[in-house]
């Protein structure tokens, strides 16, 4: 199984980024995409998720310091999972990392059974 995230890099306060991540060697639709973060010095923190229960049937979460700024989506068709970040602010900065969990939604992350590299996010003030 491979993550593949891409899309970091430095914008300004109030600025957006869209990150995207790959999935490769796993029954893509049958699992819940995570995006975490860790910024320095702190713990992993879940950021959103998003599952499918068929046809159009999308179910989105997302931690309250994101709501209303993240949306996730996600194709099921391309295996790729994307978060598009909007009004950004520096709290925001950290290194964000996809990953995979089957079936049932967590905001563990060591629930996780899968995942990525990494891209970086830096926001300026």
């Amino acid at each position: 199984v491979q993550l593949q995230a891409s899309g970091g890099g430095l914008v300004q306060a109030g600025g957006s980024l869209r990150l995207s991540c790959a999935a490769s060697g796993l029954s893509f639709s049958t699992y819940v995409m995570g995006w975490f973060r860790q910024a320095p010095g702190k713990e992993r923190e879940f950021v959103a998720a998003i599952s499918w229960s068929g046809g159009s049937t999308y179910y989105a979460y997302y931690a309250d310091s994101v709501k209303g700024r993240f949306t996730i989506s996600r194709d099921n068709a391309k295996n790729t999972v994307t978060l598009q970040m909007n009004n950004l602010k520096p709290e925001d900065t950290a290194i964000y990392y996809c990953a995979a969990r089957k079936f049932a939604y967590s905001d563990s992350a060591l629930r996780y059974d899968y995942w990525g590299q990494g891209t970086q996010v830096t926001v300026s003030s």
